[in-house]
């Protein structure tokens, strides 16, 4: 990302002493916060993944936290994934063993990639989408854009140009343009801008915990 959305992952301490946050007990769903297991912050939602023990003890991440089970909450970032795997955080949390998969970090990073893409397609039928530069440009102009995506594998020169005509609004740029496309049923597209609503508000939570735990 380029520009710094208002639900991304500040530094915090994640030394020896955070790491013993998962022997404390994991507070109940209940609240607009949730407890890290790994760090013991309480944190929004929209800066945490979830994941439930499912059966057979298998770790099943649940990006939409709509699955069944005790939620274990975890920072949403690619490291914070790898070393609670590593450490065996999910088990200490879980108080059980937990079969967590290898590829975990990865299986997140793609479920979040599809929700932000099918999130996408539902706010272009809702008419919160705008796409290709004149239609970006005329509805940055109109005052009321929410939201710009810019494709990863677009002109960084261009995508510095529509972030000045815009300056207060939060760009992701970490989908690519055929992704884009895809989403917007269409071919590749450089340029999106969202109207306010209550989908691009969820673009935006969905799209800063893929930025954190997406491969570089």
């Amino acid at each position: 990302m380029d520009v710094v959305l208002d639900v991304s992952m500040e530094p915090q301490d994640t030394g020896p002493d955070a790491a013993e946050a998962p022997e404390t007990e994991i507070e109940a769903e209940t609240g607009p916060n949730r407890r890290c297991i790994a760090t013991g912050e309480s944190l929004p939602t929209a800066r945490l993944i979830r994941f439930v023990v499912g059966p057979g003890d298998i770790l099943v991440p649940d990006v939409e936290a709509r699955l069944p089970g005790r939620g274990l909450w975890l920072r949403a970032e690619r490291a914070m994934i790898e070393t609670a795997a590593s450490k065996r955080m999910f088990a200490k949390a879980a108080r059980k063993s937990v079969i967590v998969a290898a590829d975990l970090a990865d299986t997140v990073a793609e479920q979040l990639k599809r929700r932000c893409l099918n999130h996408l397609g539902l706010a272009r039928r809702a008419g919160l989408v705008a796409a290709g530069a004149e239609k970006v440009r005329a509805q940055i102009s109109g005052g009321r854009t929410a939201a710009l995506f810019e494709a990863a594998d677009g002109s960084s020169q261009e995508r510095r140009k529509f972030a000045a005509l815009a300056p207060q609004v939060p760009m992701v740029d970490v989908f690519t343009g055929a992704e884009l496309g895809t989403a917007l049923g269409r071919n590749a597209v450089v340029h999106v801008a969202l109207l306010p609503g209550r989908l691009t508000v969820t673009l935006l939570e969905d799209a800063g915990r893929y930025a954190g735990v997406r491969k570089e």
